[in-house]
């Protein structure tokens, strides 16, 4: 027995406490107490840990995430109490007794801990499916702030001291079962059923109704782009959009005829006030009968085909509205009901009348489709290609891609998906649809880049081309305040894309709608902050929202609106260039200061600015600065427009920086708190010392003007540096490596400019061009023409 005991002992993977591990090609499994535990290193920052049931396997193909292990290498060892493996960047830490497992940096640092015992599997039967209600809760520092968790609308940014509750997607919150710290590490938990996540004094965890195990994502990546430079290596990296999204967007709910939608250009055109994109809302499929048919039998759309050509020929681009369910009138649903492919629960619209509360006397049977079943996304695209995209609509207004879930039953998530019971996967419903349309499309054009604008998302769909917007928010300043710590927390999820309905979508507060002073001026702040957002989009219900609704030139309302409008396109260079970035390297548009401030703790929990891209701060004006009082009647208040005292707005700018006030070039220290004037037609922006900064032409459309005149902003005070990124602005050539970069190095010590050698090229390229470089309060400029050969300018 002496000896057989020795030979054990010589076996890899079993030691002094007898206990057993397997070490495998890239971590181990192990069986602790009545859970079996394995450990994966996907990368070197990487982790995946899955615990199940001892001798209960997960049997998983995972939704989100579609890497694939790499080669690793992995040391492993065993301490007392402890097995430990450790890469390059991570070290992670087995209580053999607790299983409790712990995170630590190559450095050593604590970064996250479970904690020991929460690891928990309640039977749970799934719809005639035995499984588990599973858990894992985790142990975080007292006072360190984590963020992401999707989209919600509380109006806070840390997330901690949070709980959201049986965690669905829904019309204004797309929860995303990921968070990440300021400490530099990510954690995401890969499970589609309701999930709650609380955090609270001593723990934070995720609790999902129907899992077969737990199985989360543990990522190191340093600092937040790091983070999220993982997240998307596990889910997928983000395609460009075309240049022409990326200016002004018009919308209502809706444009009841394709003349009335044709002249909304028109009208952009005749007032010369730039626009790119218009989109044609609902109903122009006719009744709710035929609701999503996908083409179009409203007799108010009678050449659908010459609507496209005509905005077409006006140079802007349309896109349209299309559903995640089908009325029983129309070929879809026929087709999709005949092979069992659509769910059995109310959606939008309950009645087949179009009136309000809806006539249930009228039920209008319209039912969502099985996107989990490849069939039902290939039908779904079938009847997308032949009535919509085959008349050369430029893009995708996927609403409902929750879906829209109403009269709410438990036992409608008893229903059974391709993927198991509709329970198991809802909260990937919008991550599948979005993916059909996006893979689809790639299979049948290369001309056209995917363009999807849509009201949902999960992990991982920043793959797919697709920009979420934050849903039908009503239209208030505190929604409006409200907005910017949403779209900061869904980029920290992993997602660079999103925007919010200018001006909220339901005007119900306000009974004079566009004839409401505080409405007026609450618009054309939300059109200053949506200048500075991934996507510029004005839409909502109630009203109509085109720029000559607010009056005409000389208006103060009107000018600043296309003052804002007019600033947007001349940061295209700017904001393409930072798409890019996006996708090549892994960036984010809309950056909470803790993304690139992190060692100020007074950043970390700011929601009332941010940074897009890396060199403009901004920081919307959200409260009514210029109303009075008209008349009072008992407790109702009348207000009128009062632009007679300036006012101001402060701002917090960032320690471990300078920074120049965008408008006048004043320059500030940073860590302090400053006052800026903010008349009507000016939001806060202050540039980062440092920042190179492309401004482009004034144009009609993205696409008018070459970029053969730049102006360059330098920014003295730090040394710094920007790519100009250009590309044939549509189609997917860029992959191919038909682009060119233009690297501006600014040397602070030497007060010198170099203008690199481009590298790359592409059809219709610039060989020469000219640059006037400028500085911030200086009307002095230097012209310099640019062949594509390095050259360096003294400041």
């Amino acid at each position: 027995m002496k000896r057989v005991f020795i030979l054990l002992l010589m076996i890899p993977g079993i030691y002094s406490q007898a206990q057993q591990y397997r070490k495998n090609s890239d971590g181990i499994t192990t069986t602790i107490g009545d859970k079996d535990v394995s450990i994966q290193f996907y990368t070197p920052g990487i982790v995946r840990v899955i615990k199940m049931p001892v001798h209960q396997p997960l049997n998983k193909k995972s939704l989100s995430v579609i890497a694939v292990p790499q080669k690793t290498q992995v040391a492993v060892t065993t301490q007392a109490g402890e097995i430990v493996l450790t890469s390059k960047q991570l070290q992670v830490r087995v209580n053999t007794t607790t299983g409790a497992i712990q995170y630590q940096a190559a450095n050593g640092n604590a970064l996250l801990s479970e904690k020991p015992g929460s690891t928990a599997f309640t039977p749970f039967d799934d719809a005639g499916n035995k499984t588990y209600t599973v858990t894992q809760a985790f142990q975080l520092e007292a006072d360190e702030p984590i963020y992401g968790l999707g989209q919600h609308q509380r109006g806070n940014l840390s997330q901690r001291n949070q709980k959201y509750t049986l965690m669905m997607q829904g019309n204004t919150d797309d929860p995303i079962t990921f968070f990440q710290s300021v400490k530099g590490y990510g954690l995401f938990w890969d499970n589609y059923s309701p999930t709650t996540f609380e955090d609270k004094p001593g723990e934070t965890l995720f609790t999902s109704e129907v899992g077969d195990g737990v199985d989360y994502y543990f990522m190191y990546g340093g600092n937040a782009d790091g983070v999220i430079a993982r997240m998307r290596e596990l889910t997928g990296q983000s395609p460009m959009f075309p240049l022409w999204t990326y200016g002004f967007w018009q919308s209502k709910e809706r444009y009841k005829s394709q003349q009335e939608i044709v002249g909304v250009v028109q009208k952009y055109r005749d007032l010369q006030v730039p626009l790119d994109g218009i989109i044609q809302d609902w109903q122009y499929w006719g009744d709710n009968y035929h609701w999503n048919g996908m083409n179009f039998l409203n007799p108010e759309f009678t050449q659908p085909k010459k609507m496209v050509d005509d905005i077409h020929a006006l140079k802007a681009h349309a896109i349209i509205s299309i559903w995640a369910s089908f009325g029983p009138k129309t070929q879809p649903y026929e087709e999709l009901n005949a092979k069992g492919m659509l769910f059995n629960f109310s959606t939008w619209p309950e009645s087949g009348k179009d009136v309000w509360p809806p006539d249930m006397n009228y039920p209008s049977g319209v039912r969502v489709y099985d996107p989990y079943n490849p069939d039902a996304r290939d039908i779904y695209w079938k009847y997308v290609n032949k009535g919509l995209f085959s008349i050369g609509l430029d893009g995708w207004w996927m609403d409902s891609s929750e879906p829209d879930h109403l009269s709410f039953k438990n036992t409608d998530l008893d229903q059974k998906s391709f993927l198991g019971s509709f329970r198991k996967v809802r909260n990937a419903f919008p991550l599948m649809t979005v993916g059909g349309v996006y893979d689809h499309q790639r299979k049948v054009s290369s001309d056209k880049r995917v363009f999807i604008l849509t009201r949902s998302a999960f992990a991982g769909q920043q793959r797919y081309g697709a920009n979420t917007w934050s849903g039908d928010i009503t239209s208030s300043w505190e929604t409006l305040q409200k907005q910017i710590p949403t779209g900061l927390n869904f980029s920290l999820s992993g997602i660079p894309y999103w925007n919010s309905d200018i001006g909220g979508f339901f005007l119900s507060k306000f009974r004079k709608k566009l004839e409401d002073p505080e409405y007026r001026e609450l618009y054309a702040r939300w059109v200053a902050f949506g200048a500075f957002c991934p996507m510029m989009r004005s839409h909502g219900a109630d009203a109509p929202r085109e720029i000559y609704q607010f009056g005409s030139k000389g208006n103060q309302i009107y000018d600043a609106i296309e003052k804002f409008i007019r600033l947007r396109y001349s940061l295209l260079p700017y904001i393409y260039s930072t798409s890019w970035e996006v996708t090549a390297h892994q960036g984010s548009m809309m950056r909470a200061l803790m993304m690139d401030f992190a060692q100020d703790k007074n950043s970390w929990n700011i929601n009332s600015e941010y940074m897009f891209g890396k060199s403009l701060l901004v920081a919307p004006v959200t409260h009514a600065q210029y109303l009075k009082p008209a008349a009072t009647n008992g407790k109702d208040t009348t207000w009128a427009e009062d632009f007679s005292t300036p006012k101001q707005s402060e701002v917090y700018l960032p320690a471990g920086a300078s920074w120049f006030d965008f408008w006048t070039g004043e320059q500030h220290n940073g860590g302090q708190k400053v006052m800026k004037a903010t008349p009507l037609d000016i939001i806060p922006v202050y540039v980062k010392a440092g920042a190179v900064l492309p401004i482009g032409p004034q144009v009609q459309y993205a696409e008018e003007k070459k970029w053969d005149n730049l102006e360059i902003r330098v920014y003295p005070g730090a040394n710094g540096s920007f790519v100009l990124y250009e590309d044939e602005n549509d189609n997917y050539n860029y992959e191919k490596g038909m682009y060119s970069n233009i690297t501006f190095q600014y040397n602070n010590t030497a007060k010198t400019l170099t203008i690199s050698n481009r590298k790359g090229q592409f059809p219709g390229m610039l060989t020469t061009r000219k640059f006037r470089i400028t500085l911030p309060g200086s009307n002095t400029a230097k012209t310099v023409t640019y062949t594509g050969k390095a050259l360096t300018v003294k400041l």
